[in-house]
């Protein structure tokens, strides 16, 4: 566990987040880490199933961040609420020592930052917003 926290792989990914908020989304959820000022603000449009559609993004956030919204935005469409607040809270497990890595591709890359929990914060940022965001866009949707 001697992995460097900021990592060419962790470097990599928080270069390849998508840069793009979505035009009309059909919700919008901000979330912001006391601890670092890292935020994140996450569009969602859902299909008629309830599943993502689409996302959109717009981050200031520190690598650990950038790279954790970048993960989320590639794996998030075709997921369901459910899948995205399972995501989210074995995420907070995982992170928090109370759980075994979550089934979602790639995560793994943030294991040299378990030792590091001022760090965490800004990891979930991305996975709390996107739940919080497709629920509401699915409860609209939903609605109408």
């Amino acid at each position: 566990m001697n992995a460097p926290l900021y990592n060419q792989q962790i470097l990599r990914l928080a270069a390849a987040v998508p840069p793009d908020r979505l035009a009309a989304p059909m919700a919008v959820m901000e979330k912001r880490s006391p601890v670092c000022g890292s935020r994140v603000t996450v569009d969602v449009d859902v299909d008629s199933a309830g599943r993502v559609a689409a996302v959109g993004l717009l981050v200031r956030a520190c690598a650990l961040g950038q790279a954790s919204s970048a993960l989320m935005a590639a794996h998030a469409p075709g997921r369901t609420v459910a899948d995205l607040v399972a995501a989210r809270d074995a995420l907070t497990a995982w992170l928090a020592g109370e759980g075994p890595v979550p089934d979602w591709p790639g995560i793994d890359i943030f294991t040299p930052a378990l030792a590091h929990s001022a760090r965490h914060a800004s990891i979930r940022l991305a996975f709390e917003a996107v739940a919080e965001a497709a629920a509401e866009a699915a409860a609209t949707a939903s609605a109408a």
